[in-house]
């Protein structure tokens, strides 16, 4: 039989929380290690899978090909590690957890994250509220939430954690909703919405016209009224359905937004659980090129 190698998981969450941060000094700092403790740890784990998984210059930490292959497998073993302890060790665990977030965010992302929750703690009550970001805000400001997932600008020491970046695009049915000269018909989200702030930002920031054609608070609905020809919508890329299409002429450039996670001090241990399974499933690396040390 050919010989059996073993990975150490120890070693593979020191690499993927490198990976996560781009730092070895700041996931020294969350592994409560040293820096050179994790710079063996690298070099075990890379002697273990005979590639090497990082690049690392004084000013510099990037993936290799390798690494950013090996970084899938290292979150489904690690979230794998993590299900198996919590079962054995928080079997009984009860309480409610509140959270907050976009609906099409919930319906794109969170549905394996949810349900691998409720697997694993089965007496935990699980709430999921969805509504538009600026309702969720201010609710989770009244208490209303434990964690908040909340689309906001892409801002440096901006409250909460970064797991999600969106790039936007213009999305359109199969015919020409706005002739020449015309306002651009826009199939939006009722106030407040950041999309739809997005998209009448970027027009008249390029001097274009535009009218709401259609208003809905339904992902399904906005992507129905899309279809059907009622305008254009602002749509996050990789949740354009395939029966409409992206429009990448004659309408102006989209800044991308990202997804923030935001929790209540002190966290029950209930909700604790589940910000660290978001975080772990969503949260993406900032390839190909990360922060320095």
């Amino acid at each position: 039989m050919p010989h059996r190698v073993n990975l150490d998981l120890d070693l593979v969450r020191a690499f993927a929380t490198i990976a996560e941060l781009g730092s070895f000094s700041r996931a020294a700092e969350r592994l409560l290690r040293n820096q050179s403790t994790l710079s063996l740890q690298i070099k075990r784990l890379e002697e273990t899978v005979g590639h090497r998984l990082l690049d690392r210059t004084p000013k510099s930490v990037r993936l290799t090909a390798q690494g950013e292959t090996f970084l899938v497998v290292a979150h489904r073993l690690l979230a794998l590690n993590d299900e198996v302890m919590a079962k054995v060790n928080e079997p009984h665990m009860t309480g409610t957890v509140r959270l907050g977030t976009p609906e099409d965010f919930a319906t794109s992302h969170l549905q394996d994250v949810l349900a691998r929750f409720a697997q694993t703690y089965p007496s935990v009550a699980l709430e999921v509220t969805c509504d538009l970001t600026l309702n969720l805000l201010d609710r989770f400001r009244e208490d209303a939430f434990d964690l908040v997932l909340v689309k906001r600008e892409p801002t440096a020491g901006a409250a909460g954690r970064r797991v999600w970046r969106e790039p936007l695009v213009w999305v359109g049915g199969d015919r020409d909703v706005a002739p020449d000269g015309a306002p651009i018909p826009l199939v939006v989200s009722p106030d407040p919405c950041v999309y739809r702030k997005r998209a009448t930002t970027a027009l008249d920031r390029a001097g274009r016209t535009w009218r709401v054609s259609y208003t809905c608070g339904s992902l399904a609905g906005t992507q129905a009224a899309v279809a059907a020809g009622l305008g254009v919508t602002v749509l996050p890329k990789d949740m354009v359905p395939p029966r409409l299409r992206i429009i990448d002429d004659g309408l102006p450039e989209l800044d991308d937004t990202e997804i923030a996670l935001l929790a209540r001090e002190p966290l029950s241990p209930p909700a604790a659980r589940l910000a660290d399974q978001i975080v772990r499933a969503l949260e993406q690396p900032l390839a190909p090129q990360r922060a320095g040390r």
